[in-house]
C-alpha cells in the first residue's frame, strides 16, 4: 500500500486487517491500541514456535527478523540502525537513559508543565539524591512550553532539557523541533519521550534533535504490550555507560576489566520479549509502508472531526491544549463522574479513558482539571464510529 500523504489510505482493508473492529469502537489508542492481524500473527507464531522447537532454538531461526528489528525502527525515526535498542517499554527506555546521567549539585534539569508523573517522579529522585535542580519552564498563551522561557532558563548550570513530545492527558504537540535547536546550540543534553507521537505523526530525530528518544510499541506503532525502544543518537551519547549492564551490554575483557559495546546496544539486556521484537517489527514495517505523512493527515481529520462533534454537546468542554494539536481528545462533562462514564460506554463495546492528576499533576491541577476523558483515535477508526461514539455519549450525559 503506498502512505504517500497525497493517496488515500485504504480504510476497509486497514479494518479488515484489524480483528478488534469486529468487536469494540476503540477510541484508546493512547493507551493500547488495537494490532493488525498482521502484528498478531507474527507474535504468536513465534510463541508458537518456541512451545514447539524451544526458546532458544526458535530464536535461532528466527534470527534475520530478530536482526530486521533495528534497521525497521530505524527508517520510522529517521535514525541509523546502531542508534536503536530494544527496550520493553518506554519508562524504562526513558529511564536508561536518564539515569545514566551524572547530576551533580547544582545542576539544572529543565523540564514543561504537561510533563508525564513517571518521568517527574524520577526528576524528583535524581534532585534529592544529587542536590540537582528541577526547573519547570512555563507554558505560553497556548498551552504548550514557552520557548522564549526556555531559552533564558538555560544557562551554563543546565544539564538537561526533558519534555514529552505529546503528554498523555489531551491533544498537545509540543515544539519538540524548537526545543531541539535551543537544546543543540547550548550544547544541552536533550531526552524526549516519544511515547505517544511514534506511530502518531512523522518523527526524525536528526530534526528533532534529541539526544535520546524513548517510544512504546503498544499505543500509536499497535504493536505488543511489553515492548518498546531507546534512541540514543551516536556522535553525543557515545561515552555515555549506562546504569545498567550485563554480558550483553559489555564484554568481560579480563579478570578486573569490562567494555561496554559501542552502539546502543549497551542499553539493552540478555533476556527479552523474542516474540514481542518480532512483533514490533512487524508493526514498524507496516507503519513505514503507509507512510507515515498520510498516517499524520488521517489521525488529525479524525481528531479534529471528532473535536468539532464534541464542541456540539451541550455540557462538553474541550480540553486539548497547543498549537498542534494531535490524535489524543480530550474533554470534561459538567457534573459527571467521568470514571463512571467510562465504565458505561465500555458496557456499549466502546472503549475510551481518563486522564488523572496521578498521570500529569502540574498541567491539570493547575488548570483546575480533577480529571479529563480522554478518547484517542487511530486509522481503524471511521466517521460513523466518531458519530456512535458522541450519540451514546449525548445519551449518557443526559
Amino acid at each position: 500500500m503506498d502512505g504517500r500523504a497525497d493517496l488515500p489510505l485504504d480504510l476497509g482493508r486497514l479494518r479488515a486487517e484489524t480483528p478488534g473492529c469486529a468487536h469494540v469502537l476503540h477510541l484508546n489508542a493512547a493507551g493500547s491500541s488495537l494490532p493488525s492481524r498482521r502484528t498478531l500473527d507474527a507474535t504468536l507464531g513465534h510463541l508458537q514456535l518456541e512451545a514447539e522447537i524451544g526458546g532458544y532454538e526458535a530464536a535461532d531461526r528466527a534470527r534475520a527478523t530478530l536482526d530486521g528489528f533495528y534497521p525497521s525502527i530505524a527508517r520510522l525515526i529517521g535514525a541509523e540502525a546502531g542508534e536503536i535498542a530494544y527496550v520493553e517499554n518506554a519508562t524504562r527506555a526513558w529511564d536508561l537513559a536518564f539515569y545514566s546521567l551524572d547530576f551533580k549539585p547544582g545542576d539544572r534539569l529543565l523540564t514543561c508543565v504537561s510533563e508525564y508523573s513517571s518521568n517527574y517522579i524520577s526528576y524528583l529522585q535524581v534532585a534529592k539524591k544529587t542536590g540537582a535542580e528541577i526547573v519547570v519552564v512555563p507554558d505560553d498563551a497556548h498551552g504548550q512550553i514557552d520557548l522564549a522561557a526556555l531559552e533564558r532558563a538555560v544557562d551554563k548550570r543546565t544539564k538537561l532539557i526533558s519534555i514529552s513530545h505529546v503528554p498523555t492527558q489531551g491533544g498537545l504537540v509540543q515544539p519538540a523541533e524548537a526545543v531541539g535547536r535551543i537544546a543543540n546550540d547550548a550544547g544541552v543534553l536533550y531526552i524526549l519521550d516519544a511515547c505517544q507521537s511514534v506511530g502518531m505523526m512523522p518523527i526524525d530525530v536528526n530534526r528533532l534533535g534529541c539526544d535520546f528518544l524513548s517510544a512504546t510499541g503498544r499505543k500509536y506503532m499497535r504493536g505488543p504490550r511489553g515492548t518498546g525502544f531507546l534512541y540514543a543518537r551516536t556522535r553525543t551519547t557515545a561515552q555515555i555507560e549506562p546504569i545498567f549492564l550485563d554480558n550483553h551490554a559489555a564484554r568481560w575483557t579480563g579478570d578486573n576489566e569490562y567494555t561496554a559495546i559501542a552502539d546502543a546496544k549497551r542499553f539493552e539486556n540478555w533476556e527479552r520479549y523474542f516474540a514481542g521484537v518480532i512483533g514490533l517489527k512487524v508493526a514498524a514495517d507496516q507503519a513505514n509502508e503507509l507512510g507515515m505523512d498520510a498516517v499524520w493527515a488521517r489521525l488529525r481529520e479524525l481528531a479534529d472531526g471528532l473535536r468539532a462533534r464534541l464542541e456540539a454537546l451541550k455540557g462538553v468542554t474541550l480540553t486539548d491544549l497547543g498549537v498542534t494539536k494531535g490524535a489524543i481528545v480530550t474533554f470534561a462533562v459538567a457534573g459527571a463522574d467521568h470514571n463512571a462514564l467510562k465504565l458505561a460506554l465500555r458496557a456499549k463495546s466502546i472503549n475510551v479513558s481518563v486522564s488523572t492528576q496521578f498521570s500529569s499533576r502540574l498541567d491539570l491541577k493547575g488548570r483546575g482539571l480533577k480529571d479529563v476523558m480522554r478518547a484517542s483515535v487511530h486509522l481503524y477508526n471511521t466517521e460513523e464510529e466518531l458519530d456512535r461514539f458522541v450519540s451514546e455519549l449525548s445519551k449518557a450525559v443526559v
